[in-house]
């Protein structure tokens, strides 16, 4: 599988091996005449090469895919001719005529415009600028560095003119040359290093960074533009040229191209010099008079290429808080004044919201339409943040005037955006934070509505986006056509007249002058969160069960109802869905226990027997459905809502609403904090950073407002030593959280020239227990005194310079105590947080940068230092925007994805591995890979293809992966991290050690930069270390790992056993084998206990027990006996590991393959679902059994593939495949690298509740949920990957049915339906004016 070609889009290329499966009937992508197949390009000053391209592209795409060629770059306006006849731009590859593979196309040159030239001038600046991925560090831009650890060693550059194809490879995939002699690891990422890594480390020098001038300057002449005679000539523009060699030239653009003439800078003379010839690019006429320009250049396009996804830019700015080590220095020469050339480039304002709509009106019949409808949305909303983020920088730093000539709600438009601070309904909300609480709802309701299917995609939603720049947040929806007219939607009605809601009070319907139909104001969608609205009685918030254990600590925090500082207090979309299965799995139970009551199941189920309708009728009531005859759950998003009263005749269904939000509220307390700590507790889930810990959160509908019940939950914890790392965490994001609201407020006072010594003067107050007012903000004082704003004088602007670190954590706890209701934790200064709980500041400056857009120069800082402040002015490079925007998905890709992963947890790893090619195929086309979602798309790609015996295959794939993953993630993203370590497995297994240890160690310094030392992914990164290093380093890493292992996951975990199995290898090999018998037999212990003495496991380690023993006893009695057998002490080959064991065990601690325990309960499982099965085949012989909608029985949906739906350990007939081995078994990859083992102790889950399942109102009904295909199973995360699911009754839960009727606002359908439908935590939906969750479009 090639690396060189990039797979998918327009003007990319597609790898060979996966051209080959492109298309394969999986999963509803079938093979539509876009296959792959080479020509071969030809054209003036253009040495001939082949391209890769495909059937399904336009003649243009092909031009485009040309032009992004080395060989033809900077050339512009070209066209393409086959056989001397020209190509027309906008026809498909696959109606030329004669166009076959291996065919030539000749690349003919065009005539330039005024705007063409321009734009190739822009072009030729670009190549000579030759920009690099640390110069993305200037624009705050993530880079990827992955080149800096896969450079090849031979770095010297070939002669001039010599071009040859090896030096056309991406460096990434080429591999490394090992040296003789590899050095160890840096003495600060050793086990315990009492030296932090210095950040110069995070963003080493690209060894092929250093770009050779080409020229002294380029630059537009003084004589442009053209005199009116020139122009009518064909005068376009005219360039100075300065070269190397000391010479000035001034050059003549025209239509035939570019051309030598005789002005100089005192005598304007256009005419052509005498010597010169008109060439078609800019480059080339340099060439012919500068010598040293040629030879640059060409050493210049000999630089090794970059990976495809290195040289695209990335659809969506990710912020880096570290910026270049100098200001002046990373400041290149830009030959000329890029604003000067593309003045006539910039097209006319855009209409965003025409755009939009009119990309989301492409016809959707094929998939061919759909990818392309697909595209053309990711590409509009991509270009629209990108507007809309340079419209908030300008408009916020005072380029822009408002264009309604209000103060106090200035509204201001941009480049077609439409720009604003929030509407001044939203002030009554709660201020500043209920304005900017209500910008972040609508744009989450915005992005349910934007995700709506079939019919309703006809209700349509302006592109928004919400921009946060120097404390101010602006949000930007898009003008609906020409303006938005009032319809009937509009809420205008007499007094006193009754109308049914089914949104809520704020929302508007308008009928848009294009004619389509929007809404707006939907920022109230989600139903409220009883938990923080006011008491108007006895609110105990209950739930419908007793809190014990870690649940009552969580609930212990909030007895009652309290304040909140805005009055926006939502539940989250994945918190309703939750909250409804949870309602369902009770409704179920309840009508088992009834018809139990009442004669059994077996006798209730029967047709038209009423006690099974009196069961339904009897559960209903008891969980609080809104319906007595079928399980129905809604909620009113107007249901403490202030100022909103309901008719008399409702108050019996609100008094209802009342109580099922309390008990959702309850619910968030109950179960989803004690069930998330729990999983954190196993290490199911290990958020490295406090944003990780967010994401982990929000997928479990827990809002951030609940952080102080968490810290509370885990104080109270009889582990909170094993949950340190997660108490750490929500600390750290509760101080900066209260931190960036005061430094928003902070900047409000500061006047421009003074930012970088405020901001900087507010982090070392952060940082810093006792910092006050800083010497170094004497300075900007006396500038403000000079340039201060109408003659106010210094003492307003520089008030920030009074601010202390006291005063400042002061501020901070107040904030703290107000949002979370935490008084006491955080204690009053930075210092108690490193003392108490770990935090280093490095840590707490880098996410409060990242939070707050703040860019900091990249050197060293000591932050302990308490004679000078560490942070300086000039230490303060930029200050970014930070974005907020919707996130259009890729329909088919995740459909295909989450196919994908259900085949891979049921252990089909061939139809699996099929599915993600195909959904990376399509993920290629739609956003060329640079998507959070495609980037786990391919890493679970790579490990399939790993687990299928093809490492050069994964290797090159999670090559991709580590760039994508740093590039639209971040380089020191916690999947970044894992994707790294990965790498090392695959590289490792390839032979390549030294580049494993590599990847390894920028692992470990990120991991020791992002959170510290202490946090169980070390163990994961220092178990690969020493299995990948030899020596003492080999055993110290070993031993910290199992320290750590130790530490947060138990000395009787199936890990901890596994580091010291590991260890007394490594024993072994150092010839301790006192200590190596200890380890294992720890390991044994642990085995027979958590697998049983029976598993394949627990007799491996016994006999590895048995081989050290021997072996010591033999070395012992040779010992005694006078060493007549010393000459043979080396290690036997049955106790050093070999490759294989090396890689297999690589595998298992980074979770590609997972340890499987209770094997004897998995076989036993097995018989049992067998009997059962049997035995209804049996009854099914003698009376009729009903059927399920989809016209499947029951069972055999519930039994199929022999293993419960909610088990993920695979079946012992994958084992016999011999896709697994004795000791690990490859199951359902993780994506963020993580390794777990679950103990499956539940037996037969998925099918205890069939019977159940086909009764609604006493008969047997069908539901549209049960057409959902199986594929549509496992719930994708995103960027953080998918966790395991612990719901085993999802099979049997009832499915709730919407009732047009009703009068009740939200509408959530359950299970299967909503299960379905979960992509990226955003499941709710509006149909026929209710929010539901989107049905998943099956074809």
């Amino acid at each position: 599988m090639k690396d060189n070609g990039k797979k998918g889009g327009r003007g990319q290329g597609v790898p060979d091996g996966q051209a080959a499966t492109n298309g394969k009937n999986a999963a509803e992508v079938k093979q539509e005449d876009d296959g792959s197949f080479s020509v071969k390009i030809q054209g003036p000053g253009v040495e001939p090469f082949e391209l890769q391209v495909h059937g399904f592209w336009l003649v243009q795409d092909v031009v485009l895919a040309a032009l992004g060629r080395d060989e033809v770059a900077p050339r512009t306006s070209l066209s393409l001719a086959l056989s001397g006849v020209m190509l027309d731009p906008l026809m498909p590859l696959q109606q030329v005529k004669g166009l076959k593979p291996g065919a030539t196309l000749r690349l003919v040159e065009e005539p330039y415009s005024p705007r063409s030239a321009r734009a190739h001038l822009a072009r030729v600046q670009d190549l000579l600028r030759a920009a690099g991925p640390h110069d993305s560090l200037k624009d705050g831009r993530s880079p990827s560095i992955l080149s800096t650890l896969t450079h090849t060693h031979t770095t010297d550059a070939p002669p001039a003119g010599h071009s040859s194809k090896s030096q056309k490879r991406p460096a990434s995939n080429t591999k490394t040359d090992q040296p003789g002699q590899e050095t160890g690891p840096p003495e600060y990422i050793l086990p315990g290093a009492a030296e932090r890594p210095p950040l110069a480390t995070l963003l080493p020098a690209d060894p092929h960074s250093e770009v050779p001038s080409c020229l002294l300057d380029l630059s537009l002449s003084c004589w442009n533009p053209p005199p009116g005679p020139r122009k009518l000539q064909g005068d376009f523009l005219y360039i100075t040229v300065h070269t190397r060699e000391g010479r000035h030239y001034d050059i003549s653009s025209c239509p035939r191209g570019f051309f030598l003439n005789r002005s100089t800078a005192e005598v304007f003379d256009p005419r052509p010099s005498t010597s010169s010839s008109v060439c078609h690019c800019l480059t080339d006429l340099l060439s012919q008079i500068s010598s040293e320009f040629k030879q640059n250049l060409t050493a210049l396009r000999n630089r090794n290429q970059r990976p495809a996804e290195e040289a695209l830019a990335s659809p969506y700015r990710v912020l880096s808080w570290l910026g270049p080590a100098s200001a002046t220095r990373s400041h290149r020469h830009t030959y000329s004044s890029p604003l000067a050339i593309q003045e006539h480039i910039i097209p006319e304002t855009p209409d965003w919201n025409e755009e939009l709509q009119a990309a989301r009106d492409l016809p959707q019949r094929s998939l061919e339409e759909r990818l392309q409808r697909d595209r053309a949305i990711q590409q509009v909303n991509s270009a629209f943040v990108w507007a809309a983020t340079q419209g908030a920088e300008t408009v916020i730093d005072g380029c822009v005037d408002p264009i309604n000539g209000a103060m106090d709600e200035p509204a201001f438009l941009w480049s077609g955006v439409f720009l604003s601070q929030g509407g001044a309904a939203a002030a009554h909300l709660g201020g500043e934070r209920g304005k900017r609480a209500a910008q972040r709802l609508e744009l989450r309701a915005v992005q349910a509505y934007s995700q709506l299917e079939g019919d309703l995609q006809g209700l349509h939603t302006l592109p928004t986006a919400v921009v946060d720049y120097r404390g101010e947040a602006l949000g930007a929806p898009g003008p609906v056509g020409q303006g938005p007219v009032p319809t009937e939607a509009r809420r205008h009605w007499p007094h006193g007249h009754q109308v049914p809601l089914f949104t809520s009070v704020d929302a508007q319907g308008l009928l848009g002058a294009d004619g389509r139909y929007y809404v707006l104001d939907v920022f109230r969608t989600m139903p409220a969160d009883a938990n923080y609205q006011p008491a108007e009685e006895d609110q105990n918030g209950e739930g419908d069960g007793k809190a014990e254990g870690v649940q009552a600590a969580a609930t212990s925090d909030l007895k009652e109802p309290c304040r909140f500082p805005h009055a926006l207090c939502r539940l989250r979309p994945e918190l309703v869905k939750a909250f409804i299965q949870h309602k369902n799995i009770q409704f179920t139970q309840r009508v088992r226990e009834r018809m139990e009551e009442n004669g059994g199941v077996e006798e209730c189920v029967k047709p038209g027997d009423p006690r099974g309708a009196e069961a339904v009728r009897g559960a209903c009531k008891d969980v609080g459905s809104i319906s007595d005859i079928i399980f129905e759950m809604r909620f009113n998003p107007n249901v403490f809502t202030p100022g909103v009263e309901f008719a008399s005749s409702e108050t019996a269904a609100i008094e209802l609403q009342k109580k099922m939000l309390k008990e959702a509220g309850s619910f968030i307390l109950t179960h989803q904090i004690p069930a998330l700590l729990e999983d954190c507790l196993h290490c199911h889930e290990m958020p490295i950073d406090s944003a990780a810990l967010c994401r982990v959160l929000h997928e479990r509908g827990i809002n951030l407002r609940y952080l102080g019940q968490l810290t509370t939950a885990i104080n109270k914890s009889g582990d909170k030593d094993r949950l340190r790392h997660i108490r750490r965490l929500a600390y750290v994001e509760i101080v900066l959280r209260s931190a960036k609201r005061l430094f928003n407020n902070f900047l409000q006072s500061v006047e421009v020239s003074s930012l970088s010594a405020a901001v900087s003067h507010f982090l070392c107050c952060l940082l810093l227990p006792h910092h006050g007012s800083a010497s170094a903000g004497e300075e900007p004082k006396k500038r403000s005194r000079r340039r201060g704003r109408g003659g106010g004088g210094a003492s307003d602007s520089t008030a920030w310079s009074t601010l202390s670190g006291n005063e400042l954590w002061s501020l901070i706890g107040q904030d703290a105590k107000a949002t979370y209701g935490l008084t006491e934790g955080l204690g009053t200064n930075a210092d108690h947080l490193v003392e108490q709980y770990g935090v280093q500041k490095m840590s707490l400056l880098r996410e409060f940068c990242l939070k707050t857009g703040v860019q900091l120069r990249l050197r060293d800082y000591v932050l302990d230092n308490r004679n000078k402040a560490p942070i300086g002015p000039d230490d303060v490079y930029n200050i970014l925007p930070v974005v907020k925007h919707l996130t259009m998905t890729t329909q088919d890709a995740s459909r295909l994805f989450r196919a994908a992963q259900g085949y891979l947890q049921k252990g089909q790893l061939d139809r699996g591995y099929e599915q993600l090619k195909e959904a990376a195929y399509l993920f290629g086309r739609v956003c060329d890979d640079l998507h959070p979602e495609a980037c786990s798309c391919l890493s679970l790609l790579a490990k399939a293809a790993y687990l299928q015996g093809r490492p050069t295959e994964a290797r090159s794939v999670q090559l991709r992966v580590v760039v994508i993953s740093e590039r639209v993630l971040g380089f020191d993203h916690p999947n970044t991290i894992k994707q790294y370590a990965l790498l090392a497995v695959y590289v490792y297994c390839g032979g390549e050690v030294a580049l494993a240890q590599r990847c390894l160690y920028r692992a470990r310094l990120l991991m020791l930069l992002v959170h510290g030392e202490d946090h169980p992914y070390i163990a994961t990164l220092d178990s690969s270390l020493g299995l990948v290093l030899q020596g003492p380093q080999s055993i110290q890493y070993l031993q910290n790992a199992l320290k750590i292992n130790s530490s947060f996951r138990g000395d009787m975990d199936v890990k901890t056993a596994l580091n010291h199995h590991l260890l007394a290898q490594k024993m072994c090999v150092a010839g301790d084998y006192r200590a190596a018998m200890t380890h294992e037999r720890e390991a044994q212990t642990v085995f027979k206990n958590k697998c049983g003495e029976d598993h394949p496991q627990t007799k491996c380690s016994a006999d590895f027990l048995t081989a050290i023993t021997q072996q010591a006893v033999r070395v012992e009695r040779s010992l005694r006996q006078g060493g007549s057998e010393l000459s043979d002490f080396t290690t036997p080959e049955t106790l050093a590991p070999s490759t294989d064991t090396t890689l297999e065990q690589l595998a298992l601690v980074n979770g590609i393959l997972k340890t499987s325990y209770r094997y004897e309960k998995l076989l036993q499982m097995k018989e049992k679902l067998r009997e059962k099965k049997a035995l209804e085949e049996a009854t099914e012989t003698k009376s009729e059994t009903p059927e399920t909608a989809n016209g499947q029985p029951e069972e055999q949906s519930a039994n199929d593939g022999e293993v419960a739906e909610g088990e993920t350990t695979p079946s012992p007939d994958e084992r016999a495949n011999g896709q697994l081995n004795s000791t690990a078994n490859a199951e359902s990859p993780i994506l963020n690298g993580n390794c777990s083992a679950s103990d499956t102790d539940e037996e037969g889950g998925a099918t205890r509740n069939e019977d159940l399942s086909k009764l609604t109102n006493g008969e047997v009904h069908s539901t549209a949920a049960n057409n959902q295909s199986e594929e549509a199973e496992p719930k994708v995360n995103g960027v953080s990957g998918s966790h395991e699911e612990e719901d085993n009754t999802k099979d049997g839960a009832l499915t709730a049915v919407s009732k047009s009727g009703s009068k009740v606002g939200v509408s959530v359908v359950t299970d299967s339906q909503s299960e379905a439908t979960m992509i990226n935590g955003r499941d709710s939906i509006m149909a026929n004016g209710e929010v539901t969750p989107a049905l998943q479009n099956s074809e």
